[in-house]
């Protein structure tokens, strides 16, 4: 029988990498058109926190911001589990307008 070089890694070889736990924590940043807030939140928090802090620190009612993530609309009893998000994506945030129809 024949040693195959395939069989076992060479002892400078790393062998196949595993995929990455998954942390329980993500770094998340959230941006209107002049500031960058990051946060650091759990998997299962919902988003509504993040957004109450950021419009707190920003000095903005939240009923008058619009968060989206990846163009869709994102919901106060949203996670970034249900949002499929991950380590450093970003939130924009948005003023609603009223209006704009003829």
């Amino acid at each position: 029988m024949s040693d195959s070089p395939a069989a076992s890694p060479s002892p400078g070889e790393k062998p196949e990498q595993q995929e990455q736990p998954v942390s329980e924590h993500l770094n998340i940043k959230v941006t209107d058109n002049n500031n960058e807030v990051f946060f650091k939140i759990k998997r299962t928090t919902a988003l509504k926190k993040l957004m109450d802090a950021f419009c707190e620190r920003q000095g903005k009612d939240i009923r008058s911001c619009r968060f989206l993530f990846d163009g869709t609309r994102v919901n106060p009893t949203d996670n970034p589990d249900t949002l499929d998000m991950n380590d450093g994506d970003t939130l924009e945030v948005h003023q609603e307008q009223i209006g704009g129809h003829c």
